[in-house]
């Protein structure tokens, strides 16, 4: 990565473009309201006309995009995706904004695009191998080894959130299942578990409030949630042997302090030094991982012509 390249966030709520330095320092950055229920094109045309206004600040090269739902890596085609973007399912998102553009674009799902930034320019610069795990209305997560994401058979390896979780069986997960770990440690599952605890309908984000504030049930809410997220994280150490184990998000700052408890409590002894961190870029993250995406020439994510 020799100049400029642009990365792309195409999220439910908002769409996020940024100038990205060979550094993985980020120039200049634009953001627009997701235009989500006007459908795919529309979306299309909010991340392409954020491209195009960086483009005429600077002379960059080509575009990397990070995007909610999972990712065809061959192709960059949406093989799925949840409501928040109502048709996205299908969309050749590589190919249409590559025509739109008139430039090569990658693709990748936005968890594994913030995996590629944390590990290259945040919290896991200088390890070759990273998990991260992002806590948020949901769970996600993604795997980066050697520079670059693993992505599986179908563009979905590292979505630990559907791992079996105790204490889960009572909570519905995003999927659709019960007995999801997402569906206890997740903003979500935070306000699940409340709700199954008092009765009271609130946030995820008004339960860490309310247990930063001394709310009993809050705080045992967010306790088991962590411990949960903590214990499942040991093992998934185990199995994928990162250097590290990265974790961000909305609901992840509650959950970390129990979460680090019980992941030291359950790491087996052999990866008793393989750290578990909060991430650095803040939202800046997916954004600079899809730049780092754009100048890879493997199949990490569909490339337009």
């Amino acid at each position: 990565m020799t100049a400029p390249v642009i990365g792309v966030d195409i999220g439910g709520t908002k769409t996020a473009a940024a100038l990205v330095d060979p550094d993985g320092r980020v120039r200049a950055r634009r953001e627009v309201p997701t235009p989500a229920r006007a459908g795919p094109e529309a979306v299309l045309d909010a991340a392409a006309g954020l491209a195009a206004e960086l483009f005429g600040a600077a002379r960059a090269g080509p575009v990397g995009v990070g995007t909610a739902g999972t990712v065809d890596p061959a192709t960059g085609t949406i093989r799925y995706a949840t409501d928040s973007l109502p048709g996205w399912a299908g969309t050749p998102v590589a190919g249409a904004l590559a025509a739109r553009l008139g430039r090569q674009v990658r693709v990748t799902n936005d968890v594994s695009a913030a995996a590629l930034g944390e590990s290259w320019a945040g919290a896991g610069r200088g390890r070759r191998h990273v998990l991260l795990v992002a806590v948020g209305t949901g769970l996600g997560g993604a795997v980066v080894r050697d520079g670059r994401v693993e992505t599986g058979a179908r563009g979905a390896a590292g979505q630990l959130g559907h791992l079996p979780a105790p204490g889960a069986h009572r909570l519905r997960c995003g999927c659709g299942r019960y007995g999801h770990l997402e569906a206890v440690a997740s903003g979500t599952g935070l306000s699940a578990a409340y709700a199954v605890a008092t009765g009271a309908g609130v946030t995820g984000r008004t339960v860490a409030e309310r247990a930063n504030a001394g709310d009993r049930i809050a705080g045992q809410v967010v306790d088991r949630a962590g411990a949960a997220l903590g214990a499942a994280l040991a093992g998934l150490v185990a199995l994928l042997d990162p250097e590290a184990v990265l974790i961000t998000g909305g609901a992840a700052a509650v959950l970390l302090p129990a979460a680090s408890a019980a992941y030291r409590a359950e790491l087996p002894e052999g990866w008793a030094g393989v750290p578990l961190l909060p991430a650095a870029l803040g939202a800046d993250a997916v954004l600079v991982g899809a730049a780092r995406l754009a100048t890879r020439t493997t199949d990490d994510g569909g490339t337009g012509p």
